[in-house]
């Protein structure tokens, strides 16, 4: 039987670039599907359309125009440009003849070349040692709630009767709730799948719980390593916001291996409704 995850956003080619999709409810969140969700869907076609399995993905950047609806859409992709060691696709989600959301990917092959990491791992217990703390049941629950496991390790739950901090940040340990092979698709997914970490600020503006995403870019530095990956691995998630201005928010997003290696970095501007 297919992984809920690999037949909500598979991708069925129909020529010329093009994708048939489904849009599945069960990833919803408030007022229309998780953009984490609608990331994935993009990443698995533009992987397809470079079909080139020693150039990962490396970026995708997203831009949001609408939240699509449940039900059939499509993906057209176009490989832009392939160099020597880069691919460039955009990729455009439309539905009923509108474009709900427009993608760009790099894929490129490694380098040899030095490199480092200043970026340090948050010092947290593991998924296995943390208290089970979920968020009041008594708010309406998102059904993409229901497609993760998740163990907070950094700031409070959302609208808990924990206490907040000034500082909008928040994280733990996530994984989908039916495991499969770590690849880009899942992290693209990851990288918006945690509540928003103005949530955890006492400065948090009055807003209806809702902050939908407008542009979302993820970096993956460690392709490699996500095969190495157990497919039940959890992952470490850290998010934070430093700046809330005229109803929009930045975010910006590591994850991080158990062990200790930093797979990916996300940044989105958000909207606080």
């Amino acid at each position: 039987m297919m992984n809920r995850f690999d037949r909500d956003t598979e991708i069925t080619p129909i020529g010329d670039g093009r994708y048939e999709v489904r849009i599945d409810r069960g990833w919803w969140i408030v007022r229309g599907p998780n953009g984490g969700y609608v990331a994935a869907i993009l990443a698995k076609a533009a992987a397809h359309a470079v079909a080139d399995a020693n150039r990962p993905l490396r970026s995708l950047t997203i831009h949001f125009l609408r939240p699509p609806q449940e039900g059939k859409a499509h993906v057209e992709t176009v490989v832009e440009r392939v160099g020597r060691t880069l691919t460039t696709v955009t990729a455009r989600l439309v539905q009923n003849g509108k474009l709900q959301a427009l993608a760009t990917a790099a894929h490129a092959i490694p380098r040899e070349t030095g490199g480092f990491i200043h970026a340090k791992m948050p010092d947290v217990r593991p998924p296995e040692e943390c208290e089970a703390r979920e968020a009041p049941t008594d708010r309406e629950s998102p059904s993409l709630r229901d497609r993760y496991q998740q163990q907070y390790a950094i700031g409070p739950v959302p609208f808990s009767e924990e206490e907040r901090t000034k500082e909008a940040r928040s994280g733990g340990w996530i994984r989908l709730n039916e495991p499969r092979p770590w690849d880009a698709a899942e992290i693209a997914a990851i990288s918006d799948a945690w509540p928003p970490a103005i949530f955890a600020s006492s400065d948090m503006p009055p807003t209806s719980g809702g902050v939908p995403t407008v542009d979302l870019t993820v970096h993956i530095l460690a392709p490699e390593a996500l095969a190495t990956l157990a497919p039940d691995a959890f992952v470490l998630v850290d998010f934070s916001t430093r700046a809330v201005q005229g109803g929009y928010l930045e975010e910006d997003g590591e994850i991080w291996s158990a062990d200790g290696r930093l797979l990916a970095q996300a940044r989105q501007l958000g909207v606080v409704l």
